[in-house]
């Protein structure tokens, strides 16, 4: 498959970040109940993930999903639907944010459990290996190294050399800033997150999550060596959190993201502002294409008005579908009062 162009992936991270920023407002309005979690700061890595996939593929995701599955290619007014509870939604209003799955898309679960897809990707992932096609991206975090399910599902994917790239998404945080509240970090007695899967004969490799353009080549690559037969592969992707995700409940310190913010503008937070210039794939990519000349400021404005108005569709899209009819509650359940269905 050939690689994104800059244009094509700047539009990709885009709509993930103009999506999670729509996320954060209708939280604020209380248009939709419960807890969430954004992808803000790690929008290269989905986009990077999901370029060289193919139709047959299949991806398994966690909680912070929705950028997977927008650079998947989930219609985003389907998915802002179904998280505000919607009929319209992927799932018929009954998913909400942590369970999203687009099955015509080889989305076909969302784990909310720390590691609970690892076992779900490699089954999946040896299902593709019998018929002779596909291959299987698995998202995770560190944390989910501290599951043995995540120690069996990689030991079996080594011994059947079963066509999955574990995908880890390292996004810890320093403990001295555990004081905002914000979750703990993995612990684990191993120096690196890849010494795991190394010690089970997995070829392992660490990248940048501030380099989209680097990430792109190194999971291509990856991608198809897995696609070509030659077993699982595991890469620790290592972002730094977007100060936004660092509360319990994401917030958008200064508001929605600025494209001005790539060059001589800063945002009004030093946290952020510091983020922004040595962090942000969205910014330092941007920036990066200007100075090589690659793309004029001009062309990326206009980009990013496609895609703000894009997301404003989907806004009003998800708030004008209907809640489910309660007589629809129990129409996907298997067994009722005793009788298999």
């Amino acid at each position: 498959m050939p690689s994104l162009t800059p244009a094509e992936r700047i539009a990709s991270m885009l709509r993930i970040r103009r999506f999670e920023e729509q996320c954060i407002t209708l939280s604020s309005h209380k248009r939709f109940p419960g807890h969430y979690h954004v992808y803000i700061g790690q929008e290269a890595t989905a986009v990077a993930a999901c370029a060289p996939l193919l139709a047959g593929d299949v991806i398994y995701t966690t909680w912070r999903n929705h950028g997977h599955l927008l650079a998947r290619g989930a219609d985003p007014g389907r998915m802002m639907a179904e998280i505000l509870g919607r009929a319209h939604g992927y799932c018929g209003g009954r998913s909400g944010t942590l369970h999203l799955s687009v099955a015509a898309l080889g989305i076909p679960a969302t784990s909310a459990l720390v590691g609970g897809n690892l076992p779900l990707a490699v089954g999946t992932a040896l299902a593709c290996k019998r018929r002779g096609s596909g291959m299987v991206v698995n998202f995770c975090g560190d944390a989910a190294l501290e599951e043995g399910a995540a120690y069996e599902a990689m030991s079996l994917a080594s011994l059947w050399q079963v066509p999955v790239l574990f995908l880890c998404e390292n996004n810890s945080i320093p403990p001295e800033l555990r004081k905002r509240g914000q979750f703990t970090s993995s612990t684990l007695p191993a120096k690196r997150l890849a010494d795991v899967p190394g010690s089970l004969c997995i070829p392992t490799e660490t990248a940048d999550g501030a380099d989209a353009g680097a990430l792109g080549e190194c999971l291509s690559r990856l991608a198809a060596e897995v696609r070509g037969g030659s077993g699982p592969r595991f890469v620790e992707v290592r972002c730094t959190r977007w100060p936004g995700s660092f509360p319990l409940w994401p917030e958008l310190p200064c508001g929605p993201w600025q494209l001005d913010w790539a060059f001589e503008a800063k945002p009004g937070r030093e946290d952020l502002a510091a983020w922004n210039e040595q962090s942000d794939p969205l910014s330092l990519y941007v920036r990066g294409c200007v100075a090589a000349g690659t793309l004029e400021r001009g062309a990326l404005q206009a980009i990013d008005a496609r895609v703000r108005e894009e997301m404003e569709r989907a806004v009003q899209f998800a708030l004008a579908s209907p809640f489910p009819d309660a007589s629809e509650a129990y129409g996907p359940v298997f067994a009722q009062a005793g009788q298999a269905r």
